[in-house]
C-alpha cells in the first residue's frame, strides 16, 4: 500500500499527521507530506488517515 498526498487540495489541518505520524508528517510549508521511506502496510494506519482528512487529499494505493 502507498499514500499518496495531493497537495493541491491538502489544507495542512495535522489530522493525517495526529492519527498516523509513521507515515504522515506537516512540513514547512504547511502541509501534509508523505514521510520518504514509509511503509503504509507496517503503520497499519493509512486508511484511517485518509479516511480522517477532511478535504480528501490522500489516496492510498
Amino acid at each position: 500500500m502507498k499514500a499518496i498526498v495531493d497537495l493541491n487540495l491538502c489544507i495542512g489541518c495535522g489530522a493525517c499527521e495526529g492519527i498516523c505520524p509513521q507515515v504522515f508528517r506537516m512540513e514547512s510549508d504547511g502541509l501534509a507530506h508523505v514521510i520518504e521511506g514509509a511503509d503504509c502496510d507496517a503503520a497499519g494506519c493509512c486508511p484511517d488517515a485518509a479516511e480522517s482528512c477532511p478535504v480528501a487529499a490522500i489516496a492510498v494505493e
